[in-house]
């Protein structure tokens, strides 16, 4: 089954730095398009960047030119500079917009698991 594990969060001053992590098994981590989800307290999860097997990255808006994404091996990174207090939110990894598959199902982006934390402060 396909199992991500995300590390890196923590408190954070605005204009600060953050480095996440994810760790990818369970799947052929080359072939997918991995990514990272952010969802803050009652609002819907919202993809923040997504990064090809062929290194094509997106971004959404609100964090061009701040956040960088990576890969390499079996892990993705979320490289955030310039934090902002509304980048406050959990954090999720995703493989091809999936937090987790067994052999029944898989489970939408930040529907499984617990994430890692960023909270950034004023």
């Amino acid at each position: 089954e396909v199992q991500l594990v995300e590390s890196g969060g923590g408190s954070v001053q605005a204009g600060g730095s953050a480095r996440l992590s994810c760790t990818a098994s369970g799947m052929n981590f080359d072939a997918a398009v991995m990514g990272w989800y952010r969802q803050a307290p009652g609002d819907e999860c919202e993809m923040v960047s997504t990064i090809r097997p062929d290194g094509t990255t997106s971004y959404v808006d609100s964090v061009k030119g701040r956040f960088t994404i990576t890969r390499a091996g079996n892990m993705v990174y979320l490289q955030m500079d310039s934090l902002k207090p509304e980048d406050t939110a959990v954090y999720h990894c995703a493989a091809d917009g999936f937090a987790h598959c067994d052999a029944r199902i898989c489970y939408p982006a930040c529907s499984w698991g617990q994430g890692t934390q960023v909270t950034v402060s004023s």
